[in-house]
C-alpha cells in the first residue's frame, strides 16, 4: 500500500484543516488507518485511527474536535481537524495496517507525511 498524505499548511489558533491520505496499490477496505504526528524533538505520537470495520479512536486531547473519515471507492481517508492549537503543530503522517491500536508498531505502511502549523 502506497499513502500520499496532503491537505497540511499553516492556520491560525482555532483554525481547522483536512488532511487527506490517497491510497493506492491495495483497497483500503481491508485496512486500518490511522494518523500520527511528531513534532520537532518529540516521538510520534497517535492522534486517529479508524478500523477495517469502521470503528474509530482518538487520542483524548482531540476528542470533540478532530474526525477521522474514509471512503473505499475513493481509496481515501481524512483527518477533520477544528480547534486547532499551537502545540499540535507537527508532522501529520498517515498510516495503514491490518491491526488497529495507538501504537505505530501496530501499523505496516506510512505516508510521508504533511506539515500542520498552527500559529497562535
Amino acid at each position: 500500500v502506497q499513502l500520499q498524505a496532503s491537505g497540511g499548511g499553516l492556520v491560525q489558533a482555532g483554525g481547522s484543516l483536512r488532511l487527506s491520505c490517497a491510497a493506492s496499490g491495495r483497497t483500503i477496505g481491508g485496512y486500518s488507518m490511522g494518523w500520527f504526528r511528531q513534532a520537532p524533538g518529540k516521538e510520534r505520537e497517535f492522534v486517529a485511527a479508524i478500523k477495517w470495520s469502521g470503528d474509530t479512536s482518538y487520542t483524548d486531547s482531540v476528542k470533540g474536535r478532530f474526525t477521522i473519515s474514509r471512503d473505499i471507492v475513493k481509496n481515501t481517508v481524512w483527518l477533520q481537524m477544528n480547534s486547532l492549537k499551537p502545540e499540535e503543530t507537527a508532522v501529520y503522517y498517515c498510516t495503514a495496517g491490518l491491526r488497529f491500536g495507538a501504537s505505530s508498531n501496530e501499523y505496516d505502511y506510512w505516508g510521508q507525511g504533511t506539515q500542520v502549523t498552527v500559529s497562535s
